[in-house]
């Protein structure tokens, strides 16, 4: 299923083969020979998202863009069934296995691996070739890789990272604290669930 939104349009390469129940909704590019599988949703509503040229999105994979965080996935990318990516940055060659999550700002270099359920956080910054283990977190720039065990160093590096800001432009209060009420009103309005078109398929 394809959706408008704003007037911006998916714009779908001939060639590229897109499973019936995929949703692509907004300014999502899609290069040729690409595969999108069932259940897969791309959303460019907020910002564009570009996919490369035969590039294989999984079965349930959620890709969104954001505001300030735009999506661009190269060419010769497979991602794996259940990942999400938002806001980020994946260069050419990579492999990112099943269950991933790519968060806002980050970046993944050619030809690196993220495993099965390996994490990049926010605006970080996996150089080419580099391999996040299974289940590992990588964060910050550069990334360092780290077992998930090891909150304590993930979170000295994490913090000033600063997720809530850089995904949701919220700051945290004196305490370290996030307003989930601001979060979630800005997160509802920028769905703005009226707005979507179906277009025909």
């Amino acid at each position: 299923m394809r959706y408008a939104i704003d007037g911006k349009t998916p714009d779908i390469d001939p060639t590229a083969v897109i499973a019936p129940t995929a949703v692509i909704s907004g300014a999502v590019t899609i290069g040729p020979r690409a595969h999108v599988s069932f259940g897969a949703v791309i959303l460019g509503d907020e910002s564009p998202v570009a996919v490369g040229e035969q590039t294989v999105i999984r079965e349930n994979v959620v890709i969104r863009a954001s505001t300030r965080h735009p999506v661009r996935i190269g060419s010769y990318v497979l991602i794996g069934a259940r990942s999400a990516l938002y806001g980020c940055t994946i260069d050419d060659e990579v492999f990112l296995a099943t269950g991933v999550t790519i968060f806002h700002g980050a970046h993944v270099g050619r030809g690196a691996e993220v495993r099965v359920n390996g994490v990049v956080h926010v605006n970080t910054v996996i150089p080419a070739g580099i391999t996040v283990p299974i289940g590992w977190v990588a964060v910050g720039d550069p990334a360092e890789v780290l077992p998930p065990g090891e909150h304590e160093r993930i979170w000295a590096v994490q913090e000033a990272m600063d997720f809530p800001a850089t995904a949701y432009g919220v700051e945290r209060d004196f305490e370290g604290g996030v307003d989930m009420r601001e979060v979630t009103g800005k997160a509802v309005v920028s769905r703005r669930p009226h707005g979507w078109q179906k277009l025909e398929d």
